[in-house]
């Protein structure tokens, strides 16, 4: 596949924003950005979403207008039954198409009718996106903790499927989800009255080991990584792959000049070292990682795929 061919979608905010940020990240991305496909909506924590629900039909209805493909995302962990009845009514929603964090969307989901499925399901193996296409399932960004070994005959067989296959290619990567939230306990506050302290780290909370070394990052009841993912080294080796698609996960800062550089790439137009040194540029107090695909660790520097 020629890499120019390659889609880019952009993932929905992970992170708890003010709603007039959010609003005008959004208006931004559908009037500048270069990108194909983008997601939106409550991932990480339900209580975050009246903040913002308001703005999401808004959103929707201005990025579709500039040719970007609108997707819904679920919620990753379902829980409550406000919950449950707000993932009902999620997938009720015929206007855009929606993207299942939580295998218990599936439940809800009409019977034929075609989906997205985000990093947070566990698709490790191809029974499983063979499982999930049966369904319904049109595309599929694999878990970012997939090194190439496994991606590369995952991509394969969902091209054979007529599946989408896109992966992690910018942004803290998403490890874990919890009942438990982390922010609220770091400022010695409980879950149910956590103020929204989350609000406060735009990127998330920078964690430390006692030893005072980078670890990783809390973002409300989502473990993150530490270092940025950027497999901006290993797009030709994704493209062989049969890799349809990059997500970008969006984080502060000109976010539209992430995804013009990821864009230009794509394109051929620069580098894959051009177009580390201005991402770097962008962010200089950022470590990006392309590890979980191409290194031993998640944390490893990037190295690029091995030839």
């Amino acid at each position: 596949m020629d890499m120019s061919a390659m889609k880019l979608t952009v993932g929905p905010v992970l992170f708890n924003w003010p709603a007039d940020r959010w609003r005008d990240f959004y208006a931004r991305l559908a009037d500048e950005a270069p990108v194909d496909r983008v997601v939106l909506g409550e991932t990480v924590c339900s209580k975050r979403a009246p903040f913002y629900e308001a703005c999401v039909a808004p959103a929707a209805e201005r990025l579709a207008r500039a040719g970007k493909e609108v997707v819904l995302s679920s919620l990753a962990l379902v829980t409550l039954p406000r919950e449950r009845a707000a993932l009902a009514d999620l997938v009720a929603n015929q206007d855009h198409a929606v993207e299942i964090n939580d295998i218990a969307a599936l439940r809800y989901m009409e019977a034929g009718r075609a989906f997205s499925v985000g990093p947070l399901v566990n698709v490790y193996n191809e029974s499983t996106l063979d499982f999930l296409a049966r369904k319904g399932a049109t595309a599929v960004c694999l878990p970012p903790e997939l090194p190439f070994a496994s991606v590369a005959p995952i991509a394969a067989f969902a091209r054979g499927r007529g599946v989408c296959a896109e992966i992690w290619a910018y942004g803290r990567t998403p490890l874990a989800i919890s009942g438990r939230c982390y922010h609220a306990r770091v400022h010695k506050l409980s879950k149910d009255s956590c103020q929204f302290v989350c609000e406060q780290d735009l990127d998330g909370l920078d964690v430390r080991t006692l030893d005072d070394m980078d670890f990783l990052a809390i973002n409300g009841v989502q473990t993150m990584s530490w270092n940025y993912a950027c497999l901006i080294g290993d797009i030709e080796a994704l493209a062989l792959a049969d890799v349809d698609a990059l997500r970008l996960s969006p984080h502060s800062g000109d976010f539209v000049a992430v995804t013009e550089i990821f864009r230009r790439r794509l394109n051929g137009e620069i580098s894959a070292a051009a177009g580390f040194e201005r991402l770097r540029a962008l962010q200089p107090d950022v470590e990006f990682s392309d590890g979980f695909l191409a290194g031993p660790t998640g944390a490893t520097p990037l190295g690029g795929v091995p030839a």
